[in-house]
C-alpha cells in the first residue's frame, strides 16, 4: 500500500505542511529478487525487504508511484549497515528514480534509521521507483520518504511508529472485523493441527501465518523434519508432517505441497497466509480480539472469538494479553531437575537467561565449473578458521546477553556471518573448487523463547518417571535433548555450534492443563510456548509433539464451544467426555492418500 498524503510534521516547536510521500517498501508491486522479511516487526517497527541474492546481487524491486505535486523532493530510505566495522559494508544498494540512480549508497549507517538518498526533480504524476542491491548479501529496504521539507524523519523506534501512524493517518483500530468459533494464530504444526481439529468438529476457524506458506520450522523456507510421535492423531498429523529427510534438503517442498493443500481443503478453515498477529487485548483476563496486518500491504483486520490458540512458537498473543510466561533456565532446585553428570550445561544452580538456540540451515552443491564465492571479511570475525559446505541443526546459536525474541534479527545475522564466513574458508580448498550455494535460510528457526503458565508445568521430572495423568492427551518416548553452545566447553570452539544432550525416558504424557492459559480464561496454547520447565521442553519441543499439542486443543474447543465454557472447565467438569474424544482419533481410519 503506498501513501501520498498532506501531513503536519511536528519536531519540538518546529512544524511546516508539505506534500511528502511514505512509501513501505514491503508493498513494492514487483518484488524482483527481494523478500519480504516480517520476522523482527516488534524490535524494529515494520516488515522489511532484504536482498538474500548469498552474494549474487538480486534483481530490481520496482515499483510505479504516483504524486500529486511536481517538484524537487528529497528522498530519505530507512535502511542499516547490518555488519559495520573497517570492510565495505555488506549489504549496499541504491535507489532508482525514473531511470536515474540517486547520489548516494544506502545500507552504510549503523543501526536501523534514514539514511539520505539524494534529491530528485519530479515532473511526471507516474515514476518508476526501483530498489538496486549492490552485494547479494542481505542488504535491507524498511522505507522510502519522499519529502519538500529539510527535516529528518524520526529514527527511534517509538518516536518512527508514532509519526508513522501520522504520516498514514492509520485508524485506532481496524476496519474490518472478522468473527469465528476460534481464532488460531500460527501456522506451524501446531497450530495447523488446531485448527484442522477444531474444523472437524464443525467450528468455524481462522488460521492466522505470517509466511506464505504454512508449517513454521518444517516448512520449505525453513526445512527441519518432524520427530515424535504420533500419539491419538496420527491421522492429523499425518497431513502435515515430513518424511525424514536431512534437515534443509530440498525434499521439504513436496510435503509442503500436502500440507498446504491439506488445510487448504477444510472449508471451514479460513486461512490468513502473510498475516502478522500485532496485538490482543484481554479485559477482565479474557480475550475479546487479536488484530493483525498483511505483511506486504499493512491492511488490518480485528479478529473476535470466544476462544483462541497461541501457536506464535514465541507466546505474543499471551505476551500481549497479559499471559503469566516465563523464559530462560530455571534454577535446579526449582523443580529438582538435576543431571549431575552435565551439571551446569544442563540445569543451572541460579535461574538465568539462557535457552536453547536458533538455527539458520543452509547447503551447497558441486556446480559443473568453477564457482566464484566472494571475499566476506565481515563475515571472518564470527567464523574465523570454520571451513563448511553445509549446515544441520548443529549450527545454531544462543547467547546469554541476547534475547531470542528481542534480539532474534541480531541472532539470524550472526548466523549468516557464520554461513557466509565458512563456506568462504571452505571455497579456499581446492576440493571445492566448484562448490555453490544452494540455498541459505533467511528465517530464524527458534527452539525456545517464552513459555506460557497453565495450571500445569510440565518438567523433566514427569517425563523421567513416565507419569500419567487424568487428562494426559499428548504421549511421546523421544528422550529428552537439551542444546548448549560448544564454546562453552571450549572457547576455542566456533560460538555458532550446538551439541545435545540426551536423557533417556520411558514414555511420558502431557495434560491438558499444560495446553491452557493459567490467568487467561479463554486461550489455549500449543507449541513450543506450552506450560513447562526449560528442561521439560527438550523432549516435547519436535514438531509431531506440538502438533499432537494442537490436536488437543482444538478438540477441547468443540467442547467448550458445545457447552459454552472456558478450557479450564473442561478439566472441571467435561473431561470424561474430552478424553473419550481424545481415544476416539486413535481408532479413526486414514484415509490411503494420507498414509
Amino acid at each position: 500500500m503506498k501513501y501520498l498524503v498532506l501531513i503536519l510534521c511536528f519536531f519540538g516547536i518546529n512544524f511546516m505542511i508539505s506534500q511528502d510521500l511514505l512509501l513501505e517498501a514491503e508493498s513494492f508491486d514487483e518484488k524482483g529478487g527481494w523478500v519480504v522479511d516480517p520476522q523482527f516487526i516488534e524490535q524494529m517497527g515494520s516488515s522489511y525487504l532484504l536482498a538474500h541474492g548469498m552474494g549474487v546481487p538480486v534483481e530490481n524491486a520496482q515499483t510505479q508511484v504516483n504524486f500529486k505535486k511536481n517538484g524537487e523532493y528529497k528522498v530519505w530510505v530507512r535502511t542499516k549497515n547490518w555488519v559495520p566495522g573497517e570492510w565495505e559494508a555488506p549489504g549496499k544498494f541504491q535507489i532508482k528514480v525514473n531511470g536515474l540512480v540517486l547520489e548516494n549508497t544506502l545500507g552504510l549507517r549503523s543501526g536501523w534509521g534514514w539514511e539520505y538518498a539524494g534529491a530528485v526533480q519530479i515532473t511526471n504524476k507516474k515514476n518508476t521507483l526501483e530498489l538496486v542491491d549492490l552485494t547479494g548479501f542481505n542488504g535491507r529496504c524498511d522505507a522510502i520518504y519522499f519529502t519538500t521539507s529539510d527535516i529528518e524523519p524520526p529514527s527511534s523506534v517509538k518516536k518512527l511508529a508514532t509519526w508513522r501512524k501520522t504520516v498514514v493517518m492509520e485508524p485506532l483500530a481496524p476496519k474490518i472485523t472478522k468473527k469465528y468459533d476460534l481464532v488460531v494464530v500460527g501456522g506451524g504444526i501446531a497450530g495447523c493441527a488446531a485448527a484442522i481439529a477444531a474444523a472437524e468438529q464443525g467450528l468455524q476457524v481462522a488460521l492466522i501465518h505470517d509466511r506464505p506458506v504454512l508449517g513454521g520450522n518444517a516448512s520449505s523456507e525453513i526445512r527441519v523434519h518432524t520427530l515424535g510421535i504420533y500419539g491419538n492423531f496420527e491421522r492429523i498429523l499425518k497431513k502435515l508432517d515430513t518424511e525424514h529427510y536431512p534437515n534443509g534438503s530440498p525434499e521439504a517442498h513436496k510435503d509442503q505441497i500436502k500440507r498446504d493443500n491439506n488445510v487448504k481443503s477444510y472449508e471451514n478453515v479460513s486461512l490468513f497466509l502473510n498475516w502478522r498477529a500485532y496485538d490482543a487485548k484481554a479485559v477482565e483476563n479474557k480475550i475479546s480480539y487479536v488484530d493483525a496486518r498483511q505483511t506486504a500491504s499493512a491492511e488490518s483486520i480485528r479478529f473476535e472469538a470466544p476462544l483462541f490458540v497461541d501457536s506464535t512458537g514465541d507466546g505474543w498473543i499471551g505476551f500481549w494479553a497479559g499471559a503469566e510466561f516465563s523464559y530462560g533456565r530455571e534454577s535446579v532446585d526449582q523443580y529438582g531437575e538435576e543431571w549431575k553428570e552435565h551439571g551446569e550445561l544442563w540445569s543451572p544452580k541460579q535461574p538465568d537467561n539462557a535457552v536453547m538456540g536458533s538455527s539458520v540451515l543452509w547447503r551447497s552443491y558441486e556446480a559443473e565449473e568453477v564457482a566464484e564465492f566472494p571475499e566476506v571479511p565481515w563475515a571472518m570475525p564470527v567464523a574465523r578458521d570454520y571451513a563448511k559446505v553445509k549446515g544441520e541443526w548443529q549450527w545454531e546459536f544462543s547467547r546469554n546477553d541476547l534475547n531470542q525474541i528481542d534480539d532474534a534479527e541480531e541472532i539470524r545475522d550472526h548466523m549468516l556471518r557464520a554461513i557466509y564466513g565458512s563456506f568462504g574458508n571452505a571455497k579456499k580448498l581446492p576440493e571445492n573448487a566448484n562448490r555453490k550455494l544452494e540455498w541459505v535460510s533467511y528465517l530464524v528457526g527458534k527452539r525456545e523463547s517464552r513459555r506460557l503458565v497453565g495450571d500445569y508445568i510440565f518438567t523433566l521430572n514427569d517425563a523421567k518417571s513416565g507419569r500419567t495423568f487424568p487428562d494426559g492427551v499428548v504421549e511421546e518416548t523421544r528422550e529428552v535433548d537439551v542444546h548448549y553452545q560448544t564454546v562453552l566447553e571450549d572457547e576455542k570452539n566456533p560460538d555458532f555450534i550446538s551439541e545435545a544432550l540426551f536423557y533417556k525416558t520411558p514414555k511420558y504424557y502431557i495434560p491438558y492443563r499444560s495446553l491452557y492459559s493459567k490467568n487467561i480464561s479463554n486461550l489455549f496454547m500449543a507449541g513450543r510456548n506450552f506450560s513447562t520447565s526449560h528442561v521439560g521442553l527438550g523432549g516435547p519441543r519436535v514438531m509431531r509433539t506440538t502438533g499432537q499439542m494442537g490436536a488437543a486443543v482444538g478438540f477441547a474447543a468443540s467442547l467448550c464451544k458445545k457447552y459454552d465454557v472456558n478450557p479450564r472447565d473442561i478439566y472441571t467438569g467435561y473431561l470424561d467426555e474430552y478424553m473419550n474424544l481424545i481415544e476416539e482419533q486413535k481408532y479413526t481410519p486414514i484415509p490411503d492418500s494420507k498414509k
